[in-house]
C-alpha cells in the first residue's frame, strides 16, 4: 500500500477549504490547510508536503509572495495555483516563479485531482534526479 499524497491547501475561504478537504480526503489524500501565506510558511517549518495548492488573494502575504518564499526554501515541492482572482500577468509571474500549474476557480474537481496527482508524480521524478546528482 502506498502512502497518501500529502496536500497543503493555502486559502482563506474556510467553506471552500473544508469542502475541498473532504473531497481530497475521500480520494485518499492527506490534507492540511493554512488560512494565509504566513501560516503556511510556519507550517512548512515543521512538516513536509507532496503538493501545495495555493490561492492568490489572501490577507497578509499574497499567493505570489507565498510561492516565492516556498520555493526559496524548497524548489522540489510543486505548487498549484488555484484562484478565482488572478489576472494574466499574475499567471505569467506564477509560472516564472515555478508554479506547477495555474487553475481558475471554479475548477472541476477532476481537473484539480489530476493536477495534484501529476504534480506529485513529477516531484517523484525530480527527487530521483536530485538524489543521483
Amino acid at each position: 500500500m502506498t502512502s497518501p499524497i500529502r496536500v497543503l491547501l493555502i486559502d482563506d475561504e474556510r467553506v471552500f477549504v473544508d469542502s475541498l478537504t473532504k473531497v481530497l480526503t475521500r480520494r485518499g489524500m492527506e490534507v492540511h490547510s493554512a488560512p494565509d501565506g504566513l501560516a503556511a510558511l510556519d507550517l512548512l517549518t515543521s512538516r513536509q508536503f507532496d503538493v501545495i495548492v495555493l490561492d492568490q488573494r489572501m490577507p497578509g502575504l499574497d499567493g505570489l509572495n507565498t510561492l516565492k518564499a516556498i520555493h526559496e526554501r524548497d524548489k522540489l515541492t510543486p505548487v498549484v495555483f488555484l484562484s478565482g482572482n488572478i489576472n494574466l500577468s499574475q499567471v505569467s509571474e506564477a509560472l516564472k516563479l515555478g508554479a506547477a500549474d495555474v487553475l481558475m476557480k471554479p475548477c472541476p474537481v477532476e481537473n484539480l485531482v489530476s493536477c495534484i496527482e501529476n504534480a506529485y508524480e513529477r516531484k517523484g521524478y525530480a527527487t530521483e534526479v536530485a538524489e543521483k546528482c
